[in-house]
């Protein structure tokens, strides 16, 4: 009969693309996890990964394998769930996946609450700009920000933030505070390198929504956007989530607050399901949902 450690050995090699990610996502050494394919290929007589100097390839006998190890796997996770939600009490490590911005200035100030609430939870929390695939990452859910556009995730919208448009004061002071949004031109704007949407404000534009702008200094966090308008750079257009707080305390001013329209980013909470989300993670999502500072209508 196949060991279950083998089937996920398995599975993390492809998903990782090699065995020092597989170590790496087990806890293993690379060579412990080259031996438990060779066993698992020795049990069932075929190669199952094709190996080069440059990457794996999965044979035709891999590929039906693996298909079936997923399957497997999912319905003993679903197992484990259903059995971890009659316990009393939610244990286990629940791994989280945000922008180093969300982290920062909406899960980290939550966590010692939550950990109070429920301690018999470890958290790990993994900070990633760009959008990572959840099953590589080993990541039980990710929390993000913005349009979703991977139909094999589940969501759940945790709430939204406004978007502002922010200066320090020295710059206004510096530049001018501008009347109307065709100023901005005459000013510099800090954007996102990427995407191209994140550069379109909430400002109406010949009767259109959005006016697109070209920054002069663009970065991909928007944690160093609001840094760079702490220093004086220049304008912003940052969720409030981000801002607030620098808002309320002066270190940043509104930039034409009566024009800019309601627009909001909403938050969410994404992850892989099979069957029954673990209650482990059930109850992160369902504190966040109730503890986040985001308007939920």
């Amino acid at each position: 009969m196949i060991a279950t450690d083998a089937l996920i050995a398995f599975v993390a090699i492809i998903d990782g693309g090699s065995f020092s990610a597989a170590a790496a996502r087990l806890q293993q050494t690379p060579s412990g996890i080259s031996r438990t394919l060779s066993r698992l290929e020795a049990q069932l007589g075929v190669r199952l990964i094709t190996r080069t100097t440059r990457r794996l390839e999965l044979t035709e006998e891999g590929r039906w394998l693996l298909e079936r190890a997923r399957d497997i796997l999912a319905r003993l996770g679903d197992t484990e769930a259903r059995l971890q939600a009659s316990a009393a009490v939610p244990a286990g490590v629940v791994r989280v996946n945000a922008a180093s911005p969300v982290l920062n200035h909406l899960l980290a100030p939550l966590v010692p609450g939550f950990l109070a609430a429920y301690p018999q939870i470890r958290l790990e929390l993994t900070g990633a700009e760009a959008i990572v695939d959840l099953i590589e990452e080993g990541a039980d859910v990710a929390i993000r920000v913005g349009a979703l556009a991977d139909s094999t995730l589940n969501a759940r919208l945790l709430g939204s933030s406004p978007l502002r448009l922010v200066a320090a004061p020295d710059y206004l002071q510096r530049c001018g505070q501008p009347a109307q949004a065709a100023a901005l031109a005459q000013h510099r704007l800090l954007g996102f390198s990427s995407p191209a949407a994140l550069n379109v404000w909430p400002l109406a534009q010949a009767g259109q929504h959005g006016w697109p702008v070209e920054p002069a200094l663009s970065a991909s966090s928007g944690e160093t956007l609001r840094h760079l308008a702490l220093a004086g750079a220049g304008i912003a257009c940052l969720a409030d989530f981000l801002v607030g707080d620098d808002l309320r305390a002066g270190r940043l001013q509104p930039v034409l607050a009566a024009e800019v329209l309601p627009w909001r980013q909403q938050v969410w909470a994404v992850f892989y399901k099979q069957g029954q989300l673990a209650p482990r993670v059930a109850c992160l999502v369902d504190y966040l949902a109730r503890q986040l500072p985001l308007q939920r209508s």
